[in-house]
């Protein structure tokens, strides 16, 4: 009985994830995912100490960390000027196409992608719009370049900060493996925007952006600075990434004299969080159930060690209910691969990467289309052609580089 309760209200959560909403009810992704672990435990599939005991602390410690430190940079201007310094130096309309894709790419294997795209999209927009150029290309590749290039690292999106968690490998161990695969991706998806849209590119006439002024604090530009680029080396040197992260968002709280907390505290994704913790107790409560079982059986069944079929599972089900919950579905069963640490790195490639598929694929892409939308309107259709090619290219890439 309990086990057949813990499969309806998985299939019930994953439904709601899907449709982005409980139909007929004011409930978002965050919303759904609490209600189906407080259904969890209101159900006796888990106890309120197992519940408990469900969250991953590693990945929600890490996660809150991170977003401090963003914060900061964000409040200090830091986001905004890198944007301004690549639109003012790049004199070509392809010369700044690759430049707002590889500085997006960079900034997002360090500093979660959602944050890049939230700071850099309505610049673009607002510059190209007022240069009379289409600022749709120039949008596309702020997505796409800061998905793929979020690949690079454990801190660079939320799936990744939870892979790291659940598998354990250290952080230099998974960039090594990965940052070359965001690499190649990034010139991936510059160089299929240009060949969609090569007749913005063809015969541009010389681009020059009039010089703005970016309000900057820059006491706090220099702290956050700084204590990024000692985290970064801590990372690298094999400190926990949890750790780091909730201490270096602790000292730029503080340092920061200048900076009222309610203004970090805003820009935390508090739903995200919530949003991480259902899903861990529903994924749990499911591990007990009969459809783990199925799940297990399935992946003996459907040829999961092979990286291809992983990676083409994943990326469909990372555009069906979001990369984070699609992770989550494989948790049960990723150790029981061949190579489960292979598993995780394929499982990190192919949930980053199948979020340029389609608009709806990661939280970044609607962030770029929500920022410019006072600009331009970018559809369904207008960002798949696009999205789909640069998808197909960049995980058979992934998978080849992963075998």
């Amino acid at each position: 009985m309990k086990s057949d309760l813990a499969t309806l209200i998985f299939l019930a959560t994953y439904a709601a994830l899907a449709l982005g909403h409980i139909p007929g009810l004011r409930v978002d992704r965050a919303g759904a995912a609490l209600i189906g672990a407080s259904m969890m435990v209101a159900t006796n599939v888990l106890t309120l100490e197992q519940a408990y005991a469900a969250v991953n602390l590693d990945t929600i410690v890490l996660l809150l960390g991170m977003m401090i430190v963003v914060a900061n940079l964000r409040i200090s201007g830091f986001f905004a000027l890198a944007s301004e310094w690549v639109v003012e130096h790049a004199h070509h309309p392809l010369t700044m196409l690759a430049s707002i894709g590889v500085v997006s790419g960079a900034l997002s294997a360090f500093f979660v992608n959602d944050t890049v795209c939230l700071v850099m999209a309505p610049l673009v927009a607002e510059i190209l719009y007022a240069m009379k150029r289409s600022p749709v290309p120039y949008l596309l590749a702020v997505a796409m370049a800061s998905n793929a290039g979020s690949l690079a690292t454990l801190t660079g999106n939320p799936q990744n900060m939870l892979i790291g968690s659940f598998s354990g490998i250290p952080y230099r161990t998974f960039a090594i493996a990965e940052a070359p695969i965001a690499a190649v991706s990034v010139a991936v998806a510059i160089g299929v925007i240009a060949l969609v849209y090569r007749g913005e590119f063809r015969r541009g006439p010389r681009v020059e952006v009039e010089r703005r002024a970016v309000p900057l604090d820059r006491a706090l530009l220099g702290k956050s600075l700084g204590i990024s680029g000692l985290m970064v080396t801590a990372f690298f040197a094999g400190e926990p990434v949890a750790k780091v992260a909730i201490v270096g968002g602790g000292v730029l709280l503080l340092i920061s004299r200048n900076v009222h907390p309610e203004e970090v505290y805003n820009r935390i994704d508090w739903p995200l969080l919530m949003m991480f913790a259902g899903l861990f107790i529903v994924v749990a409560g499911v591990e007990r159930s009969t459809l783990e079982r199925g799940l297990d059986a399935a992946a003996a069944h459907a040829h999961l060690n092979d990286g291809a079929v992983l990676s083409a599972i994943t990326a469909a089900l990372s555009n069906i209910v979001s990369n984070v919950p699609a992770v989550l579905v494989f948790k049960p069963f990723v150790a029981h691969l061949n190579a489960p640490r292979l598993g995780w790195l394929r499982l990190a490639m192919s949930s980053t990467l199948a979020g340029n598929l389609t608009i709806v694929g990661s939280v970044a892409n609607l962030i770029v289309v929500e920022q410019a939308r006072e600009r331009v309107r970018i559809g369904f259709w207008e960002y798949a052609r696009t999205g789909i090619p640069v998808t197909m290219v960049t995980i058979a890439i992934g998978v080849w580089l992963l075998r």
